[in-house]
Order: structure tokens, then sequence, then C-alpha cells
């Protein structure tokens, strides 16, 4: 069969072209922006890139158009495929039907840590011998790419509530009918798409009733939202784990995170139903990813793998790309590199390099770049999301509609605002010091700015 994506060239759609050509497809696509590292990733599958969306890319006769959510009506192409009424679908529904349709599927949920859970899942199934398919939306170190077909059944996805297609706007995850379901929190996200956090709620409501009753839910019982919508409705045993602000003994929870007061997480005793299950040692830090790995640990356990031997496996996690990644160190001063972009994830993770560093400065860069950020809708949380750095820069470039500088008045001066990406790479590399952790905050490219800085600081004078 020969399948054409359109959009091809974002995380998840380039991860559905890996995977139909693994299934032996012909796979062409195309986007507006073809360009590396998913260009040179997708090339080296044999996959066909096309520039832009004009008409003249369907003379390539395929047998199905998979259509991407960034595309919409007015677009020649998609006008094209309606108008001479070619099979088509979207990339949820054909990875539905094309992949999931035969597999044990454990589909990792929530506004945040979705990406670091389904990676510390895929890890443990792999470290047990099972071989499993994936699809998440960054890359894995311990696997390197972001899909893989895998062996029969155990297919791990990471389940993203934005949704499906401009002639689809139910969430993506309602697609994937999973056995084993992880729900790590639930948040107001997504603005641009979502009026209010109940129409969000409604469509993780609609993803219950997909679990079958012999599947199992995997709950962070200390989100008052994610237990609003079990109550609406739910067939599934489940289990919960503690969530980083659980009471210790609290009965609710099956999952809990022994850590010493003040620790970093980077060694936590894991306890099951009051048991101690064995102490993780790992490269992570933060109580978010001991509240990820508690998760992926019972996911991995509905699916067959011991709790000791998942601890085992995460003692060898190597981390996600983007996701407190160190870039570099110049002059003594290390520079991180980090997807949050939600008032929640920037506070934890700030907290979570607080608590590694103790009282060496930690410098946050942060730009506003999600549709949610840009349409202003966290700006009131901003400041506190910042309060645990020691100085704060935001890049607020004209296109953005909001005072950014107003949100972060109570941070006082050590809260600065600037409009120019090349002023900010200036400024820092003028103000930093040895010791300093600088941590970049986006959840795109910024410019380079990771790259920029390191250079800068390399050349600055001693």
């Amino acid at each position: 069969m020969h399948v054409h994506i359109l959009g091809i060239c974002g995380t998840f759609m380039g991860g559905v072209a890996a995977l139909a050509r693994a299934c032996g497809h012909r796979v062409t696509g195309s986007d507006l922006n073809v360009y590396p590292p998913m260009s040179t990733q997708l090339s080296a599958l044999g996959i066909e890139l096309i520039e832009g969306y004009g008409a003249g890319q369907l003379e390539l006769k395929p047998d199905v158009v998979v259509i991407g959510n960034v595309m919409s009506r007015g677009m020649p192409v998609i006008e094209a495929v309606l108008e001479r009424a070619l099979p088509y679908t979207s990339g949820p529904q054909w990875l539905a039907q094309a992949v999931l349709r035969d597999r044990w599927v454990l589909a990792v949920a929530g506004t945040h840590g979705k990406t670091t859970t389904s990676s510390m899942l895929a890890w443990i199934l792999e470290d047990a011998g099972l071989a499993p398919g994936f699809l998440i939306g960054g890359i894995p170190q311990n696997f390197e790419h972001s899909a893989r077909l895998g062996s029969a059944p155990f297919f791990v996805i990471e389940a993203d509530e934005y949704d499906t297609a401009f002639f689809d706007k139910r969430a993506k995850f309602v697609h994937y009918r999973p056995r084993t379901l992880v729900l790590n929190n639930l948040e107001y996200d997504h603005a641009d798409i979502y009026p209010d956090l109940a129409s969000i709620e409604q469509q993780f409501q609609h993803l219950l009733r997909n679990v079958p009753g012999g599947g199992r839910i995997v709950c962070n019982g200390a989100d008052g939202n994610l237990e609003r919508v079990l109550q609406a409705g739910c067939w599934t045993p489940v289990e919960r784990f503690a969530g980083s602000g659980a009471v210790t003994g609290d009965a609710r929870f099956q999952w809990r995170a022994s850590v010493p007061p003040g620790g970093d997480y980077s060694r936590f005793q894991v306890l099951f139903e009051g048991r101690e299950c064995g102490e993780l040692l790992w490269n992570a830090m933060g109580a978010h990813n001991a509240d990820n790995a508690l998760a992926a640990l019972a996911a991995a356990r509905h699916a067959g793998v011991p709790i000791e031997q998942g601890i085992q496996a995460l003692g060898r996690f190597q981390g996600v790309a983007r996701r407190m990644q160190l870039r570099g160190v110049a002059g003594g001063i290390r520079v991180y590199d980090d997807f949050a972009h939600h008032p929640t994830a920037i506070l934890t993770t700030i907290d979570g390099l607080r608590r590694r560093v103790g009282r060496e400065r930690i410098i946050a860069v942060l730009e506003p770049r999600s549709q949610t950020m840009r349409l202003g809708v966290h700006q009131q949380a901003l400041a506190h999301s910042l309060e645990g750095a020691d100085e704060v820069w935001l890049y607020a470039p004209p296109s953005l509609k909001w005072d950014v500088g107003a949100a972060v008045t109570p941070l006082g001066a050590r809260a600065h605002v600037v409009a120019e990406l090349d002023a900010l790479v200036l400024e820092l590399s003028r103000r930093l010091r040895s010791g300093d952790h600088v941590l970049i905050m986006s959840n795109g490219g910024f410019g380079g700015l990771h790259t920029r800085l390191l250079q800068a600081l390399v050349a600055r004078p001693e």
C-alpha cells in the first residue's frame, strides 16, 4: 500500500511514517518546512519528502492520504483530496487500525510527564526482554528514536489530548483503546482548542470508556481533577500512585515513593501496598520524576514485569532528550535544555534542580511559546512557577500580545524581559558566572539559544 502523509515532519506524524514503513508500505509525505533532524531521519528510511502543501503531490496517486492535525481547510492539497473524493484518514485513526488493533496497548495520558513516563515504561519492557513497540513524542536516550514497531503484543504510546484532525475534533487518545492506561495528571492546557478544563475532562471521560474491565488504570491519586473524571464513570480496576504531595500511610495509594527529607529523588524507596520493593538509584531527579517512575512501574507490572525487575531497569534509564538535558558546560557554567512550558512543569523542574544543586545559582530562561502561553492564559501563575530561581529571564518578542513584565513583577529585580534573542545571548553571557546552572525552558527550538549561549561563553574573555 502507498501511504501519503500530510504534515509528516511533526514528531507524532513522523513516528506514524516510520511505523508505516516498518509495516512494509511505501511512504511519502509533505510538510510546510522540511528540514533536519526529522527530514534526515525520514529520508534514511526511504521516505520521499515534498516541501509545501500543493495539490500536485496527489499525482503520486497514494492508496490513502493520512492527514495531520496541522492541516486545515483552504490548503490546496486538502481541497484537492476532498474534491477528488480520495480515501483519507487521520494519523491516530490509521495507527489504531494498522498497528494497534491486535496489540496490548499501554497508553500514557496527562498534562505533564507523558513523554518521560512513556519512555520509562518502554524501557522497562525492553529491559525485561519483551521488545515492545512504541510511539513517543520525544527521543528516549535508551532507544535513540521515537517510534518502533516492536514485537507483539506490547505497544507503548504517548496518549496526547490534542485534537485529531480538522475533520475529527476528538482527542487523539480516544482512538487508541488501551488495555493499560496511565493518568499522570490533569490541568488546563491547549487553550487554542479547549475553552475550559471541563472540556478536557470530557475527553478523558471518553478515554476511560475505551478501557476494558479486564484492563488496568494507573492514576495519580493526588490529582483532584483526575478523581473527578474517574467518578464520572470508570469500569476498570484502578491503582493509584502517591503523587508528590501524598501523606505517608494513606491507604488510598497502592504506590508510594519514600525519600529522605530534602532529598532530590535521585534515590528513593519504592513501596507497593505498604511493602518495600527496592531502592531506585538513578540519574533522574525531582518529585515529578518519582511520580513518573511509580506510574511506569505500575503499568509494567500489569504487563507482567515484576516490580523489583522494573526498579533495576529504571536504574539504567538514560532519560529523554530535552528533559533536563545537559547541553554543555563552559567556564564552569552548566546549560540545560528542558521542555517545560506550563507553570506546573516549570515549578517542578526548578524544584528538582534546586534539590540537586542546593544554594548554587539557578538562572531560569523561559520562552512562552506554546499556544496556551502565547494567549496569556497562565500569566497569573507565571511568577509563582519561577519563584525558585535566583534569576529569571523571559523572551518576549513583539508578537507576544500580553505584558510579560507585569506578570513577573512579584519577582522584583530578579526578573528580566528581553525582546531580541541576540540581546538575550549577550546579556546572559555577560552576567553568568562559574558555578551557575542555566535552565532554558521552551517547547520549541528557542532559536538555537542553547548552542549560541555556549558559544558565547566559550568566546568571552577570561
